[in-house]
């Protein structure tokens, strides 16, 4: 009888743990029940998205990572680099600037960086240089197309834009005085200007902006915020002798860059 008893007291213990085990199990199972049915099975399952891509205006530093490698130094024998209109200056060797603005290496520029030049040179942002004509031109508008001899390996052509708005923000990019690669950046300060040249119809139609340009900027893009060539910087005004910037520059809609012609039906091949 006592051997008896001693058995029961040792199987308790053991009997207690296995029912605590169960009561844990069988509150799980309540707890699990519960959470499913009020959960909706037509609920969609939350995914991981990718984060948005970075969008908004370019800033100015970011415009000229886009625009540079599509922007050429000209060298011009007899041409003309004074991009101020009311005193046009002849000088043995033109410097000036274009932009490659079609996939064949098509470069725009200002016609009077090229005009009456006898040897024409293009330096590309590679350093790749060549030997270039004119492929056609609009004295009237001051614009050029010009064809390389031997276009680079890489050919980067700048995307092209709509005309700005009064306001907008604008960057150039040029080789003014001699400074290659300089970038400015402004404002679109007026549209449908009409500057007036010596011996010469003024120009009409142009974007009025106050990025710096001088000699040697004649030919560069204006750019806008979204890394589009909005026009071709063709003159500035400056109301005293010296033919430098005072805040006030002008650019050929590139609308009309690209359309212009001499009159005899052909334009640039864009």
């Amino acid at each position: 009888m006592t051997e008896e008893r001693d058995s029961e007291r040792r199987r308790r213990p053991w009997g207690r743990r296995v029912l605590l085990v169960l009561a844990v199990l069988w509150a799980l199972g309540l707890t699990a029940f519960v959470v499913l049915r009020g959960a909706d099975p037509a609920a969609p399952v939350a995914r991981p998205s990718p984060s948005p891509s970075p969008s908004g205006p370019l800033t100015p530093a970011q415009v000229y990572q886009a625009v540079a490698p599509s922007v050429v130094l000209i060298q011009a024998s007899g041409g003309s680099s004074d991009v101020d209109h009311s005193r046009r200056t002849r000088s043995s060797a033109a410097l000036g600037t274009g932009v490659i603005a079609n996939a064949d290496g098509t470069v725009l520029t200002a016609f009077h960086v090229v005009e009456g030049a006898g040897t024409i040179l293009l330096t590309f942002a590679d350093g790749t240089r060549s030997a270039a004509t004119v492929a056609t031109s609009s004295a009237a508008l001051d614009i050029a197309a010009l064809t390389p001899a031997t276009p680079p390996d890489l050919i980067v052509p700048a995307a092209l834009g709509a005309t700005p708005a009064v306001g907008d923000d604008v960057v150039a990019i040029g080789n003014p005085l001699g400074l290659t690669d300089t970038t400015t950046s402004g404002v679109v300060s007026g549209l449908n200007r009409n500057v007036p040249r010596s011996g010469a119809a003024p120009l009409k139609g142009l974007i009025q902006f106050d990025a710096a340009v001088n000699p040697g900027s004649s030919g560069g893009p204006l750019i806008n915020d979204a890394g589009q060539v909005v026009g071709i910087v063709v003159a500035l005004l400056n109301p005293t002798d010296a033919g430098t910037f005072i805040g006030v520059g002008f650019a050929v809609p590139i609308g009309a860059a690209v359309g212009a012609s001499e009159g005899d039906g052909r334009v640039p091949p864009l």
